[in-house]
């Protein structure tokens, strides 16, 4: 039975991304989602798209941005190094590419380049990396860098969850544009929940595989939910972006 199978973000964690995967017992029938943020954190972010590269070879996959995603995109297209992306872990992305040749290094610049904003499945399921401040979706903003900044419609989900309480059939305009939202980005571990949190229609699957917490995934038909170990048991002598 093939499955859609939507995982969180990966930070540079490649031991989850395989343990993970491993896990889930994927298939060449399955359909993952990748919600981005393959970056930044742990050491091995060069060999999280190395490793992208095969996976995709073997089933259908979908690869979303993620705001790391654009900075280390940035640094692979023009050379410029953000200042403030260093400080969110972009040095361990940095060093991962130490030595690296010219030909490999524009195959990662393609991959980045080719990364999509969000992804409408055929359920009406939307898959994007932080959200839209539209009413009208993520094709009506301004600014394209919303899908991978906003932090919006996550705090609105929190709201709607409760209203929802009260009002069974009651749905901001913003969330009712789609049956159910997945989105990374913010850690759940802020909230003190290490597995995916649903909000209303909306589904956290950032369980905080950058910091304390494990890398983890979801089939978005049966809400099954997968996780790695704790990626930082997974590299004992490195700190993340902890």
């Amino acid at each position: 039975m093939p499955r859609t199978i939507a995982i969180g973000d990966i930070h540079g964690g490649l031991r989850a991304l395989q343990q993970l995967l491993d896990r889930i017992g994927i298939t060449p029938k399955d359909h993952l989602i990748f919600l981005g943020d393959y970056v930044d954190g742990w050491s091995e972010s060069k060999d999280v798209v190395d490793y992208l590269f095969q996976l995709r070879e073997y089933c259908t996959c979908t690869f979303i941005k993620g705001n790391h995603d654009a900075w280390a995109q940035e640094w692979l297209n023009t050379g410029y190094i953000e200042p403030f992306w260093k400080e969110c872990g972009g040095w361990s992305t940095l060093e991962s590419y130490r030595g690296v040749s010219k030909e490999a290094k524009q195959q990662h610049q393609a991959f980045f380049n080719a990364l999509k904003p969000y992804y409408i499945d055929a359920q009406n399921r939307l898959f994007i990396h932080a959200g839209y401040s539209s009413d009208a979706g993520p094709s009506a903003e301004t600014f394209t860098s919303h899908s991978f900044w906003d932090r919006s419609l996550w705090r609105m989900s929190f709201t709607a969850h409760y209203t929802r309480l009260v009002y069974p059939d009651r749905l901001p305009k913003r969330l009712a544009l789609f049956s159910e939202i997945y989105i990374g980005h913010t850690p759940t571990t802020h909230w003190g929940y290490y597995e995916p949190m649903h909000r209303a229609n909306v589904w956290n699957i950032d369980t905080g595989a950058a910091y304390t917490g494990a890398l983890s995934a979801i089939d978005v038909d049966s809400h099954k939910i997968w996780q790695s170990d704790p990626v930082q048991q997974l590299y004992p002598d490195e700190f993340g972006r902890n």
